[in-house]
């Protein structure tokens, strides 16, 4: 899809509307903060964990504590108990995820974007 922009043709991404349920099963209650988990943002953008990891650690400066953290091992194990994921070694996750709270997911799409 094409928008035509003072004579250059620019390129638009097709925006893709996920139903307000979907997000809202996708927050977690950890440590009395509304939580997103990285691996659930990484597919709300369309792209890899890896990727969405290496962008934060791009721009580390803007994401403070409050904004995101690494779970913790009991942390890990309570959300492997509540989903269904892959065990260690058969090409599951290799670290403890992280997640985001509020303002973590807004600055996450100000990065994503740029």
């Amino acid at each position: 899809m094409y928008q035509k922009k003072r004579g250059n043709k620019q390129r638009v991404k097709p925006v893709k509307i996920v139903p307000q349920d979907i997000i809202q099963n996708m927050i977690c209650f950890i440590r009395g903060e509304r939580v997103m988990l990285d691996s659930d943002l990484a597919s709300l953008y369309g792209v890899e964990t890896k990727v969405l990891m290496q962008a934060v650690k791009r721009n580390s400066g803007r994401f403070p504590r409050d904004f995101m953290f690494q779970l913790n091992d009991q942390e890990f194990e309570c959300l492997r108990s509540q989903f269904v994921t892959s065990k260690e070694g058969r090409g599951g996750r290799r670290y403890l995820p992280y997640v985001f709270t509020e303002q973590g997911v807004a600055m996450l799409s100000s990065v994503l974007n740029s």
